[in-house]
């Protein structure tokens, strides 16, 4: 049993460290306060190629897989969280979708230009009624000739008002519901009767775009049809299997980041004429989240390994999205308590950090629908 990494992943793992090191964490707290992340970061991802490094290389890609994208995720959530989650709509939910389940075709006409960040993606299934349960989305996709017309709203879409490419599940039999009357599409932002609404005012991940999309009788070709008639769920699913496991990435890398400001802080602080690092209250703590993290970092690449080598991985991916968002929370919740009330200030990074914490528990499935994914799994085995 080897868990070295490649050299090839160990490189990659570098170049993003010193690229988030020197050109995104400086801005991280004003990416969180001004809610946008600034163009000249969105074009350095472009500019080193990160965009597309786990897309096969026939269509433009890296070609290093699901491990290559959660060690890009990881570094890239210890540097600002909000543009880890811009990146992961577009590479994770947005850019597997059309990788795993577009035709041939498909990926020829679209991947090349995401891997190159001239189209960027986004992934709507979410709506006002329908979160959970998917079956009860009322966007509806009704066949015209050669096309289909998309009526409906999506919301929470990450990156809905700056993407080019949509992703969108919608509802071809209502009846039929989650078994065979989903069909997935990709709509083009210049397709008439697509709009976005304006930004939500989140509580954390403040930089990412987070909208509501509008589809007023867009006519959308079959030739943008993703998947077969009725198969949009199990290709929604299948979809987010891989996303949780770089939301698990996401987590990682902001508990490691979380822990090393804590011991930093601990060092520094002196109370009772001696650092707080001293004291076995502090001690505790940090030995705990020391403890999640190598969970964590554990179920993670050991999952997204799994992905790689084609592998079933669905439960696996249940549990790094329900333990490392969970985990997070603890981390973080420490390392604000280590800071005593500095941890409480904007002054702080992991004030931000606690912030950003809490929607891991919610987006991309909730905790309690992760635990009945995993309680089913093991039931059936």
């Amino acid at each position: 049993m080897d868990f070295t990494f490649t050299e090839e992943q160990q490189m990659l793992r570098q170049a993003v460290r010193d690229w988030c090191e020197s050109e995104l964490k400086p801005l991280a707290a004003q990416i969180d306060r001004e809610k946008e992340i600034p163009p000249s970061i969105l074009e350095g991802l472009k500019e080193m190629g990160f965009l597309g490094l786990h897309f096969p290389e026939e269509f433009g890609g890296g070609g290093m897989g699901e491990l290559g994208l959660c060690i890009f995720m990881e570094e890239v959530t210890r540097g600002c969280f909000s543009t880890a989650v811009w990146a992961g709509g577009h590479m994770s939910i947005g850019g597997n979708a059309i990788m795993l389940h577009g035709s041939e075709e498909q990926k020829a006409r679209w991947l090349p230009d995401m891997s190159e960040g001239k189209k960027i993606s986004c992934y709507a299934l979410t709506e006002a009624d329908s979160g959970s349960d998917a079956g009860a989305m009322r966007t509806t996709a009704k066949r015209d000739g050669d096309d289909w017309i998309l009526d409906g709203s999506k919301i929470w879409i990450t990156n809905g008002d700056v993407a080019d490419l949509i992703v969108v599940f919608a509802a071809n039999n209502r009846e039929l519901g989650t078994r065979g009357g989903i069909t997935a599409f990709v709509v083009e932002k210049e397709m008439e009767g697509f709009s976005p609404g304006r930004p939500e005012d989140k509580m954390g991940q403040c930089g990412s775009r987070t909208v509501e999309i509008h589809f007023d009788k867009v006519r959308v070709p079959d030739a943008n049809r993703l998947g077969q008639v009725g198969e949009g769920f199990k290709l929604a699913m299948a979809t987010l299997d891989r996303g949780r496991l770089t939301l698990g990435a996401n987590c990682l890398g902001a508990a490691k980041e979380a822990l090393a400001l804590a011991c930093r802080y601990a060092k520094e602080r002196v109370q009772f004429g001696e650092p707080i690092a001293k004291q076995q209250a502090i001690q505790t703590m940090l030995a705990d989240m020391a403890t999640d993290i190598f969970a964590m970092e554990s179920m993670v690449y050991r999952a997204a390994w799994m992905c790689d080598q084609g592998q079933p991985f669905s439960k696996e991916s249940a549990m790094v999205k329900l333990f490392c968002s969970e985990a997070l929370d603890r981390v973080v919740d420490k390392a604000v308590q280590i800071h005593g009330g500095m941890g409480y200030s904007k002054e702080y990074a992991v004030e931000r950090m606690y912030r950003d914490a809490r929607v891991n528990r919610i987006y991309e499935g909730t905790s309690e629908i992760q635990r009945l994914v995993i309680a089913r799994a093991v039931l059936k085995a």
